[in-house]
């Protein structure tokens, strides 16, 4: 009786042990230093953003979610080997990571405007396409993903040269400038193609990654440091990896909006501090203890002896080696990469040294973090940063043209306040300010003061910030200090808003009409289109540089000033008025140059007559033979 109360309590406490386990929440800090640990769950880089992806809106991960992930990470490999069995000797030599290929949601490739279906695969190191449908079966198309120059695009599709569809990848090999477009038809979204862009993408970002922070090949440097012969074989294992948990978020759709955030090798290539980052992968795949001393390339004397300098390293020195908290040596042969020689790097390296904790390996620092830990929260940091900003940019973007409109006026507010009173200076609406201000000018100009004004400008302009800043510290300036308020705009249907759409392409239209105009007869001027206007202009301007060679240029400014604010009175209004009707009337009598517009040429290489285009009147007129005078 008393074992079997026992036997029933012991099971009562399991029972109520298991479902507090199932209620606990794995947070983000133990998560991401826990996690990584695991050989094939996370990668450091990314252990943040694949934290955020499973947990979505929840506060953390569950025992649920965690072992639905570990399951699909388990089918994927169960699945890869399923993929050799079937291909068999084909393709022995390359680990096949995915297939795409479904009767549903067929693979496309467009050539020559024609789609064709096909089964897309790929490896670890190539993207294959197999046509189908062929009575004589061909070899698949084959693309070396491994070649430098390598790239993916997201593209449009469509047929006749449209972009109709947004479902397409072209992926170039090596420097070749013709790529293979490949559609994935996806009627869910564009999810598909973004997943096979980032799976294509990782595997080119690895081995430019290889290339450029690795040994070179044939380097037999690396037989002297333990374990560097096997760095590239881990390194293109840590992508395989990265592509798997990839599949795996998509299986539990769990996959976050960009794939590419958790994978390690692309989401570093554009990520702040992502160089830094790299070398401290780099570091730890190639990095181990020497195992003897050894030849440098090219060099007839043994290289010096190896001294540690807590990470340091001298970018002009070839003797000095960067270390690993552990001692691992990543040698300076190595460093091909122009990132290793940037104040960022120097900064990262020179403080790299372990201040605290106990160092079990490369891998594991207890009361510490690793270099790529370090170098990973730094990025993180940084990301953070730029994603902050580029919220306050997105929220500042406002749609619709007269919205925008609205928002460039209150921006200009300052400097149109500021011309506005200019031109009431100027107009002498108010006399007694307009001589004040004249008599300041003038005494900066002739006491030879107008080389401080400048520096002048910046000083205050500097001390009014640092100001603004103090006082925003001390919460004196208020919470909606600074903010840009506009109305919004009135509601309006489609038809309004067409019309406003259209009226506002005809009013950029007639003004780049205008300013086109303008260019075309100053380029007339210059280039003598009208000889006797260019004479005219040209005696100008060698009388205006005569003036400048031999009055004191506080005279020739001085004299502006004057002319300025006298314009608008009473003894010169009228003078002034005829001067500026004579400059608008000669300036009307001024031929534009003309235009020639050629004629598109269309895939035959046939072609029409060409249009010279008056740029005055604004009409074609089509001729073969003899150029149209613009007049």
């Amino acid at each position: 009786m008393k074992f079997s109360n026992l036997v029933g309590s012991g099971h009562h406490v399991n029972v109520v042990f298991q479902l507090t386990l199932k209620k606990n929440l794995v947070r983000e800090d133990a998560f991401v230093r826990i996690a990584p640990a695991v050989s094939g769950v996370a990668d450091r880089p990314t252990v943040h953003n694949l934290f955020k992806a499973l947990v979505g809106n929840d506060e953390g991960i569950s025992l649920s979610l965690w072992t639905s992930y570990i399951e699909e990470l388990l089918r994927v490999h169960d699945g890869r080997r399923s993929y050799h069995s079937r291909k068999g000797s084909i393709l022995s030599s390359e680990q096949i990571l995915c297939i795409g290929s479904s009767r549903k949601q067929p693979v496309l490739r467009w050539e020559n405007n024609m789609a064709w279906p096909g089964k897309i695969t790929l490896t670890d190191n190539a993207l294959y396409f197999e046509p189908i449908g062929l009575k004589s079966q061909k070899e698949p198309l084959r693309l070396d993903l491994a070649k430098p120059g390598s790239r993916v695009e997201k593209v449009r599709v469509g047929p006749f040269g449209s972009s109709l569809f947004d479902s397409a990848v072209a992926v170039y090999s090596g420097f070749e400038t013709r790529p293979l477009v490949v559609e994935f038809v996806d009627f869910g979204g564009e999810m598909r193609r973004d997943i096979w862009h980032a799976f294509i993408k990782e595997v080119i970002s690895v081995y430019a990654f290889i290339q450029e922070y690795g040994p070179e090949d044939g380097d037999n440097s690396i037989h002297h440091v333990h374990g560097a012969h096997g760095g590239t074989m881990r390194v293109v294992k840590s992508a395989v990896n990265g592509i798997t948990r990839m599949q795996g978020l998509q299986f539990i759709r769990k996959l976050p909006e960009d794939p590419i955030k958790v994978a390690q090798f692309s989401y570093l290539r554009d990520a702040p501090f992502g160089d830094i980052v790299y070398q401290t992968l780099a570091v730890h795949f190639w990095g181990g203890p020497l195992v003897s001393k050894f030849m440098e390339s090219g060099q007839s004397s043994p290289a010096q002896e190896v001294v540690p300098l807590d990470g340091f390293y001298d970018i002009s020195d070839n003797r000095i080696q960067v270390f690993d908290l552990d001692g691992s040596v990543y040698l300076r042969k190595w460093m091909r990469s122009a990132s290793w020689a940037s104040k960022s790097s120097i900064s990262f390296w020179k403080n790299s040294s372990l201040r605290q904790g106990l160092v079990l390996s490369k891998n594991l620092v207890v009361a510490d973090k690793t270099l790529v830990e370090r170098a990973t929260e730094a990025c993180k940091e940084r990301s953070r940063v730029v994603e902050r900003t580029q919220a306050t940019i997105d929220a500042a973007t406002l749609k619709g043209i007269p919205s925008n409109i609205d928002l460039f006026q209150e921006l200009m507010l300052p400097l149109s306040f500021t011309l506005k009173n200019f031109d009431k200076l100027r107009r002498w609406e108010e006399p007694h300010k307009t001589i004040s201000f004249l008599a300041f000018a003038y005494i900066i100009i002739f006491r030879n003061m107008l080389p401080y004004i400048f520096p002048t400008m910046l000083m205050i302009v500097a001390a009014s910030m640092l100001l603004l800043k103090g006082l925003r510290e001390q919460g004196r300036l208020g919470r909606s200090f600074g903010r840009v308020t506009i109305r919004d705009q009135p509601p309006s249907n489609t038809i309004q808003t067409l019309m406003a759409i259209k009226q506002a392409m005809l009013d950029v239209e007639g003004y780049l009409q205008n300013m086109n105009v303008i260019l075309l007869k100053i380029r007339a001027i210059i280039l003598s289109g009208q000889p006797q206007v260019t004479t005219e202009v040209a005696l100008v301007l060698l009388s205006f540089a005569v003036v400048l060679l031999v009055v004191p240029f506080r005279y020739v400014l001085a004299f502006f000033l004057f002319d300025l604010f006298t314009r608008e009175l009473e003894f010169r209004k009228e003078t002034v008025a005829r001067f500026m009707s004579l400059l608008k009337d000669r300036w009307n009598t001024v031929p534009a140059t003309p235009v020639v517009v050629l004629p598109h040429e269309s895939n035959d290489g046939r072609e029409s007559g060409s249009s010279f285009r008056d740029p005055v009147r604004g009409t074609d007129f089509k001729q073969n033979q003899t150029q149209h005078k613009a007049m």
